[in-house]
């Protein structure tokens, strides 16, 4: 019997402007939901890692455990290492894998942990029962999603409205669900999982800086990335459409009143003895 495999096609790619947004990441604005449940001694799998600046964190917050920082792209592992290296922590490694696949035996870590992947990926249900299979008995699945459809902002934009029905129809049809936040309890549930803590949490961007900053990545990801290819190539957008996409980013990012807010859902889950 062959195993399951990814099917879904990553949105965003590894441009600049993406990663601009993904090394900002951190342990506290990320995964405050987990932290709490974190032990020195513990081994974690931090699936999706990325640039690793998350992972870097979790390693920093385990000494005496080993943190293994994953990912489906093998480009972005260099800059994980790199993330890594930088702050001395000699309790990091990462690989490549396939989250519908683990090749890592059963009952294998304290800790399982995955932020803004769920969304990406072919059958989620799947990915949280190989993250479960992995868990050791009374460890943790933690799993983190935006949900796109619950992001919210001021002022109106026809240009901004036009984004979000844009971002939504190139996602889903790239294999992926970019409303994950409000369904992660359900997958869950589907997945075998039963003691769940269910949360949510927020990013908020409203100064004049985080304005310039989140507009300016979005604006620039909408015409450059892999995520511009995605929506042109399947006729999803024209190049003139985005740019106008682009452009009402920008606009957005001027708004002496601008104000963005990005819903998460969350949800901890302790694997029964």
């Amino acid at each position: 019997m062959s195993k399951p495999q990814e099917t879904a096609v990553y949105t965003h790619g590894h441009h600049e402007s993406v990663l601009r947004s993904h090394t900002w990441r951190t342990a506290a604005n990320s995964a405050a939901y987990l932290l709490g449940s974190l032990k020195p001694h513990m081994r974690i799998l931090d699936i999706g890692c990325g640039p690793g600046t998350i992972t870097a964190d979790l390693a920093a917050l385990v000494p005496d455990g080993r943190v293994t920082g994953v990912d489906h792209a093998p480009g972005i592992l260099e800059q994980a290492r790199a993330t890594a290296a930088g702050r001395g922590l000699t309790n990091v490694g990462f690989a490549v894998a396939d989250v519908h696949a683990l090749e890592y035996p059963d009952d294998t870590f304290c800790v399982v942990h995955a932020h803004q992947v769920l969304q990406h990926v072919g059958d989620p249900v799947q990915a949280l029962r190989e993250m479960r299979r992995v868990t050791r008995p009374g460890g943790f699945i933690a799993v983190r999603d935006s949900d796109y459809a619950a992001m919210t902002w001021y002022p109106a934009s026809q240009g901004m409205d036009d984004w979000l029905d844009l971002y939504r129809r190139v996602a889903r049809a790239n294999g992926g669900e970019p409303d994950a936040g409000r369904r992660l309890k359900s997958w869950a549930l589907e997945a075998g999982l039963t003691d769940i803590t269910a949360t949510s949490g927020t990013w908020t961007y409203s100064t004049a800086e985080e304005r310039a900053w989140w507009s300016g990545l979005w604006a620039d990801r909408t015409v450059a990335s892999a995520y511009a290819e995605r929506a042109t190539e399947g006729g999803h957008a024209t190049p003139e459409q985005l740019t106008a996409v682009s452009e009402a980013w920008r606009e957005w990012g001027k708004q002496q009143d601008g104000w963005f807010a990005v819903l998460h859902g969350e949800i901890l889950c302790r694997k029964s003895a």
